[in-house]
């Protein structure tokens, strides 16, 4: 048998190395305020959070084309371009008292507003939202019933058609039909009609792309097109000689491409020029706009091209520019 004894001597104390402790203690009350105060931190953070606004972008334009928002009923205006030094302060008036006057149906008087802006020539940035803002006023004054000094109220007499007020009066079918809100061709006889009588012109820039239509010698409205590559498209005074909807395309080669066919480069509409094989059409390829990449003939978009087919007739001046 094993025998254990047991040692009762007591053992000398073990001295308490005091410089580990102290330093343990304040390794622990460093993590303690770093926790602490990471914790405040979260906290204002969170409450920050809470109160501080969120920000909101600015809202998009709203187009002429979209309806107006619920209890307003007046049109919204592009923005105003940044006033720098040289835009004088009463320019940027008139242009806001021309907005004022659209937005409360006045569109005679703020078309008068913006016409004498632009006798002012002001800077460029100004002239271009001038110019954007009256060809919207204009196409609405034209294309609709409202009043204005260049349409005339004609009465329907016995054997009147569309087509021969449209000729008495020098004007398209189209037009009357949309200044009139006629969707066929059945007028009656003691009919009021508004008929426009002014006179349109057309000239084309070739260096800046874009054709300006002027009505009885004043701005109407400014269109982006493209035109002939390798400077094609002739320079010169020429009239609009033919108006087509829905073109037939012949290439070159004499072969008759129809409309609607993929190959036909003419777009919805033509009107010919006094220059054979030239003329002023639409496009499939919007992305040709604005570039000298047609075999001649002056481009536009389809919609476009339409809106200006409603407007102009046969022996409409068109000049054509460097």
């Amino acid at each position: 048998m094993v025998h254990y004894s047991l040692d009762k001597t007591v053992a000398p104390p073990r001295r308490t190395p005091w410089p580990l402790i102290a330093a343990l203690v304040v390794a622990v009350g460093i993590c303690a305020l770093v926790l602490w105060t990471h914790s405040r931190g979260d906290k204002a953070g969170k409450t920050e959070e809470a109160v501080e606004p969120v920000a909101v972008a600015d809202a998009p334009a709203r187009t002429e084309t979209e309806p107006p928002p619920a209890g307003n009923d007046r049109p919204s205006s592009p923005a105003l371009p940044a006033v720098t030094a040289s835009t004088p302060a009463e320019t940027m008036e008139g242009m806001r008292k021309a907005q004022s006057l659209r937005a409360d149906g006045d569109l005679l008087a703020a078309r008068e507003e913006a016409l004498a802006l632009l006798e002012a020539n002001p800077a460029p940035a100004l002239r271009a939202q001038v110019e954007a803002f009256l060809g919207e006023v204009n196409i609405e004054l034209v294309l609709t019933p409202r009043d204005m000094p260049e349409k005339d109220v004609y009465v329907v007499q016995s054997g009147d058609s569309l087509d021969k007020i449209a000729r008495k009066f020098d004007t398209t079918i189209d037009l009357v039909r949309k200044s009139n809100n006629i969707s066929g061709s059945l007028i009656r006889v003691g009919d009021r009609l508004r008929i426009f009588t002014g006179d349109f012109s057309i000239t084309v820039d070739k260096s800046d792309n874009d054709l300006l239509v002027n009505m009885n010698g004043r701005f109407f409205k400014r269109y982006r097109v493209g035109t002939g590559q390798y400077n094609k498209t002739p320079v010169g005074d020429f009239k609009i000689t033919d108006r087509i909807a829905q073109p037939t395309w012949w290439r070159p080669d004499g072969k008759e491409i129809p409309y609607g066919d993929p190959a036909n480069l003419l777009g919805t509409h033509w009107l010919a020029l006094n220059v054979r094989g030239y003329g002023i059409h639409g496009t499939w390829e919007p992305d040709t706009i604005g570039k000298q990449l047609s075999a001649g003939c002056v481009r536009m978009l389809n919609d476009e091209v339409e809106e200006l087919f409603t407007l102009v007739t046969i022996g409409t001046p068109v000049a054509i520019t460097d």
